[in-house]
């Protein structure tokens, strides 16, 4: 059987897109269904007490690992392109990666206590590093050069992304905090499970067959270099591990910061790379140190968005009245808020730019902007803090509110960046250019995993005040520095 047309420009069987879309839409889905519904409830798995079905973790703990737990997840994202692009090819990647993460969530779906806990951890990171790269550039590679149903295909997919992360806090949030945090998990390894089966079955008959095989293989003397490099990599590692072991400081919080310095330290080792290489021209030199600035104003508007599932998903818990209009509220459901503005404004800020044309803000003002509306939703929170104090329990619609805000930053800087990283890549490391936007939602998540264990009820006033001010005094230095980054662009909008 033929797995793919010879040409996918007649093939419109899926809303008049090519079939193997909805074998990838719903590949997508449920694996943001099973990792959103996940970590919809995962805090408060964290620290909520033994008694209580919970780990007893302190929050301010349960807010940092879960800060990493997100970094390393895009971290890993590079590893993803690298073993497709190299050895396995990028069908069999998101496969191997969905398997990894199906057992993640079974790993917690066990009363294993902690160290379940960690398992599921490395395994839904590795899994989700292979998975989430390489099924975005598969979409691509359904269209023909040229076929003009790209983009409305790519909108098409990222909707079924929105669509299972919507649902999942829902429904895993309402079967792990009103019951067992376990059927809630389990409930996350049948998403995967689901996603997994239509991906095997779909994927012999829609998907392409060069998608089978890697696009650059690794030649065996590359290979040999792999294994040497990466048996160094493990092995420094490990000595970094015994020597905190013999120091006395090998615990949770100092094993989350040597994450977040190998999460901060990956980005910064790859611009040094691409601003000294002999492949980078002068002109695609500029376009680096142009990246830079948009970089660093990403990493900080993520460290804000990614709060979301830390330290407003324990104001959700601890200080928001979930009594309102008479529905009782899980703080889980809160984590739906992300997707559902991602799905109302969209729609919007397409016919805007659209309409605006070649008169729509550049790209840099673009970002200066968004770092505005981002500092502003954590002005939003600071106000309920001063007018009623800590102690008070507090209407949701602050919570609403303060997402409504931020989800339009995220509109004005991550489809932006994702757009802007490929214009700006040079020709040498295109790939790898591409492995940057990924690494600042990396680095933004590993600051935090330092900074949210700072937030606790005495101090939340001067918290949301504190990071509000850094993001709106990075906004208008953006601003300041539009031109020249435009400069930089040399003549790339």
């Amino acid at each position: 059987m033929n797995n793919k047309p010879e040409s996918t420009s007649q093939d419109r069987t899926f809303f008049g897109q090519p079939r193997g879309l909805s074998t990838l839409f719903f590949t997508e889905m449920w694996e943001r269904f099973s990792y959103y519904g996940m970590r919809a409830i995962l805090i408060y798995y964290m620290y909520y007490s033994i008694t209580k079905g919970g780990l007893g973790f302190s929050q301010a703990t349960a807010a940092s690992v879960m800060s990493i737990y997100g970094s390393m997840v895009y971290l890993s994202s590079v590893l993803g392109g690298y073993m497709s692009d190299r050895v396995w090819g990028s069908r069999k990647t998101v496969f191997i990666g969905g398997v990894l993460i199906m057992f993640g969530h079974i790993a917690l779906s066990v009363p294993a206590g902690s160290m379940a806990l960690f398992i599921s951890i490395l395994l839904i990171v590795l899994g989700t590093g292979l998975l989430k790269p390489n099924v975005s550039e598969m979409v691509g590679g359904l269209y023909d050069e040229g076929d003009t149903r790209r983009d409305s295909g790519f909108t098409i997919f990222v909707f079924g992304i929105n669509l299972g992360s919507l649902v999942a806090p829902l429904i895993v949030g309402w079967l792990g905090l009103k019951y067992n945090f376990h059927l809630g998990f389990s409930l996350a390894a049948i998403g995967m499970f689901l996603g997994l089966v239509q991906y095997w079955i779909g994927g012999k008959k829609y998907l392409s067959k060069d998608s089978l095989y890697p696009t650059d293989p690794l030649e065996p003397g590359d290979m040999k270099k792999l294994t040497v490099r990466s048996g160094i990599g493990l092995v420094a590692f490990a000595l970094v591990l015994v020597l905190m072991y013999l120091l006395g400081s090998l615990n949770l919080n100092n094993f989350v910061l040597l994450l977040s310095v190998i999460a901060i330290a990956a980005p910064v080792v790859y611009f040094v790379i691409f601003l000294t290489s002999k492949k980078v021209t002068p002109t695609e030199r500029k376009h680096v140190w142009a990246y830079l600035g948009l970089f660093i104003a990403a990493m900080i508007f993520w460290a804000i968005e990614e709060q979301g599932s830390s330290v407003l998903a324990l104001f959700a818990a601890n200080q928001t009245n979930n009594h309102f209009l008479g529905v009782h509220i899980l703080p889980s459901w809160y984590q739906m808020l992300n997707p559902l503005f991602i799905l109302i404004y969209t729609p919007f800020f397409a016919a805007m730019w659209n309409r605006w044309g070649k008169k729509q803000p550049s790209s840099p003002a673009k970002f200066a902007t968004g770092m505005l509306f981002a500092g502003a939703s954590y002005l939003i929170m600071v106000i309920p803090v001063v007018l009623f104090g800590t102690s008070a329990k507090v209407s949701p619609l602050w919570l609403v509110g303060s997402w409504a805000v931020v989800e339009i930053a995220e509109l004005l800087i991550s489809p932006i960046g994702l757009s802007v990283t490929t214009k700006l890549a040079p020709k040498a490391f295109q790939s790898q250019m591409m492995s940057m936007w990924f690494l600042a939602d990396a680095a933004g998540q590993a600051v935090n995993a330092q900074i949210v264990k700072l937030y606790t009820p005495e101090n939340e006033a001067a918290y949301f005040m504190g990071v509000a001010i850094v993001a709106i005094v990075a906004g208008l230095i953006m601003f300041a520095l539009v031109k020249p980054i435009k400069n930089l662009m040399a003549g790339i909008k």
